[in-house]
């Protein structure tokens, strides 16, 4: 499990990346930052919650808090952003900005 200064410290290089690769105009960098960065607040929520969930996976961590139930609207919709492919181009096909999303989903799950 990730201490509680680890998992800060991981979030913010994340998302520090996700903003660097965004700058050189990577926005595929950017996403994948950005997801890896709502991996690591999701799995603190199940540290902190004592949800059993070994999966390293960011995409897993999306997947099984999708389904729990007493999540809210705004946060699901946050969270289906983060699992949405990308089109034949390889552009998101919703208007969201993840790097954003993921500290708003770290203010959701964690109050931080």
């Amino acid at each position: 499990m990730i201490d509680d200064p680890a998992w800060k410290s991981l979030f913010q290089a994340e998302i520090n990346q996700a903003r660097n690769a965004r700058s050189k105009g990577n926005e595929g960098m950017a996403r994948v930052c950005a997801r890896r960065a709502v991996g690591i607040i999701i799995g603190e929520y199940f540290r902190r919650n004592r949800i059993p969930l070994d999966s390293p996976s960011a995409y897993d961590r999306l997947r099984y808090l999708e389904e729990m139930p007493e999540i809210s609207v705004e946060l699901l919709t946050k969270i289906q952003h983060f699992l949405v492919r990308v089109d034949f181009n390889k552009n998101l096909p919703v208007d969201a900005d993840l790097i954003a999303e993921a500290q708003q989903i770290r203010i959701i799950l964690l109050e931080e």
